[in-house]
């Protein structure tokens, strides 16, 4: 019989094994030469197994060959590489520990493939000894090197990220979706709607993707069904992301007549019956010659982010954002910068619903080895925070592909074959660790209208955040004037609705202390701009018992100055109204001093004088009962009227 040296197939996890310079020593015991005949006959089969991807096959003649000959040391170490190719590192590790203990000095050569395993296992500290042990082999050849020292390098950060990251008791247990969302064919790409109503994924059966969706209703997830519409065909519809408010679907098509590319990015519409309109080519200003993949779309819907090969990235593949204007054309991407993108490739980028917590995947960065999944953090400038790698065991010596969090920053979804998988890839939930979460986000949607008709008017919704005065979103609701606009804790937000020939609308909402339970319905009724129409300004914040502006008013103050420059014969009364709570006499001179505050900061801004009036009514007119402190929160106003238009 010729003898097999033990065999190892996944090139990408033991590509080093190749020029190993195999040594036998005079101290070993085992020959390889003179194991039973039999016994190698039926390993010889298993090689041809092994070989043509039949690793199931292979192990049944392993172990049938083991029967013949007990001490046969190749038989160990190869079903412990074919363990190691089904993942199953428990039992790789058991079948090299049996090698190196029958003899040390023959298996040791395996040194490297054994720490692998053990690292696969999150035994990174004794994957490290074992790789050292492998790396202290004056014989090996530079291959051999250079694949020790990769591994060591990953083994290195995992113990010191461990120890940078302590899990206090933290538990990663993925939970399988279950039958009404997983099957026998191979799931992958999630995507969810904010309220975690709706989630939409891929399906592939007989290498046709196409894309499935399910409603989650009374604590359960309806059974899976081909999304309605024409989206759906007997071309490839791969990776996919729905919006936050459920009405826009933007997914990867590849091999489309009408692309410009190998793979180019597509928008559906959902219509009124439920299914979708037939897609749309985001065209050559997103879409290129080359592949562009993996998308998703800000709460907003003003930005768009995905992966794409293009050239002027950093390495092979990037991520990249493009942006949508008012008018609703898309800008030519840019790149999301060195930050995020490396020399290797980065892909699957997930922007959280709080617009501001950005998921990625990498081979780039430091990790694991092989893919691992990341999260940056958008600062105040627009910029990016150095990249957080996820840790073990969410990441692991394999590939991680995409990943989504839902509206509560903490639950995730993503594919996985693991233990208990219908089928290849199923998709899984879990909880993440508390360093590594996005920010809990609420949200307020309803319609905007015409007071007087009642018909929906399309209008500008902006959301400010109130400390900084920045401008956290600007969205334009639907032709009916529907609206979503999402709210991360935390902060305290200006809300303002616009459409030219109204008067604008504001509101504030606080994310911080008591928050709701649920999403908020705020319905807006747009007041046309006419003589003896007012609104509140529920932005313009006052100390208690004092007239001072506080600087968290000037957004709502500038507002206004827009329009009375968009409108220069208007002219205004801005009244102001306190509670019952004091000296009526003492309201009466706060509120007119309030009102003044607001009419002289319109003045130091070049308003005319003439254009302006300012009244107060203290306690009078209450428009809440003034016994419960929210009533008289709301009896504490300041009103805009219009004297003339």
């Amino acid at each position: 019989m010729k003898h097999l040296k033990p065999f190892f197939y996944k090139t990408a996890f033991l590509i080093f094994l190749t020029g190993i310079f195999y040594f036998t020593s005079y101290a070993q015991w085992y020959n390889p030469d003179k194991v039973n005949k039999k016994a190698g006959n039926i390993y010889a089969q298993a090689y041809e197994e092994a070989t043509d991807g039949k690793y199931n096959e292979a192990i049944v003649h392993l172990n049938e060959a083991l029967k013949a000959d007990p001490k046969f040391v190749d038989v160990y170490l190869s079903r412990a590489g074919i363990y190691a190719n089904l993942k199953n590192y428990t039992a790789s590790v058991a079948d090299f520990e049996t090698a190196l203990s029958m003899d040390k000095m023959y298996a040791s050569t395996y040194l490297l493939p054994y720490s692998i395993s053990l690292a696969g296992l999150g035994e990174f500290v004794k994957a490290l000894q074992a790789v050292d042990s492998f790396l202290s082999n004056p014989t090996l050849n530079k291959q051999s090197i250079n694949a020790g020292n990769y591994r060591k390098k990953t083994y290195e950060f995992a113990i010191d990220f461990a120890k940078k990251h302590p899990s206090a008791g933290y538990i990663f247990a993925p939970k399988n979706m279950g039958d009404s969302i997983n099957s026998t064919a191979l799931e992958y790409f999630p995507s969810l709607t904010i309220d975690g109503s709706k989630m939409i994924f891929t399906r592939r059966i007989n290498n046709d993707e196409d894309f499935y969706e399910s409603d989650y209703t009374n604590g359960h997830w309806s059974k899976a069904r081909p999304v309605g519409g024409k989206i759906n065909t007997n071309l490839n519809e791969g990776a996919q992301n729905i919006s936050q408010d459920g009405n826009w679907l933007i997914f990867t098509g590849c091999n489309y007549p009408e692309g410009q590319g190998s793979c180019d990015l597509y928008i559906a519409y959902k219509t009124k019956a439920g299914g979708w309109t037939e897609p749309e080519n985001l065209g050559p200003i997103v879409n290129t010659d080359f592949w562009e993949s993996s998308p998703s779309l800000s709460p907003d819907k003003r930005d768009l982010y995905f992966a794409s090969d293009r050239p002027g990235g950093y390495g092979g593949k990037d991520i990249w954002v493009t942006h949508r204007s008012i008018t609703g054309k898309w800008s030519r991407p840019e790149n999301a910068g060195p930050t995020i993108n490396t020399k290797g490739d980065e892909g699957c980028p997930f922007i959280h619903a709080d617009n501001e917590t950005l998921y990625f995947n990498s081979n780039g960065h430091e990790g694991y080895g092989m893919t691992d999944l990341f999260v940056a953090r958008k600062q105040a400038d627009g910029s990016w925070s150095e990249p957080e790698n996820l840790g073990y065991p969410i990441n692991t010596i394999d590939d991680e592909g995409s990943l989504i969090v839902s509206s509560d920053g903490k639950t995730s979804y993503y594919a996985s074959d693991g233990a208990d998988t219908r089928g290849g890839l199923d998709l899984y939930s879990f909880t993440l660790r508390d360093d590594i979460r996005a920010q809990k986000t609420l949200w307020v949607k309803g319609k905007v209208y015409d007071k007087k008709t009642n018909a929906g008017l399309p209008s500008t919704v902006e959301l400010t955040d109130i400390s900084t005065r920045k401008t956290v979103s600007t969205l334009q609701t639907d032709e009916e004037g529907q609206y979503l606009v999402t709210l991360p804790v935390g902060k305290d937000y200006a809300f303002n609705v616009n459409r030219k020939g109204y008067l604008f609308y504001s509101d504030n909402f606080s994310m911080q202390g008591n928050l709701p339970d649920s999403a908020m319905v705020v319905n807006i009724p747009l007041q046309p701009i006419e003589k003896g129409a007012s609104i509140v300004l529920k932005n313009i914040f006052f100390d208690v018992n004092k007239f001072n502006l506080k600087p968290e008013s000037l957004t709502e103050l500038d507002k206004v100055i827009q329009l009375l420059t968009d409108h220069p014969k208007l002219s205004i009364q801005i009244s102001g109204f306190t509670d019952n709570v004091g000296k009526p006499s003492d309201n009466m001179l706060l509120s007119i001093q309030r009102a003044k505050a607001v009419t002289n900061y319109f003045q130091s801004k070049g308003i005319d004088s003439k254009r302006l009036s300012a009244k107060g009514f203290g306690e009078q007119k209450p428009i809440a009962d003034n016994q419960t402190e929210t009533g008289r929160a709301m009896n504490r106003r300041t009103e805009l009227s219009i004297l003339s238009d």
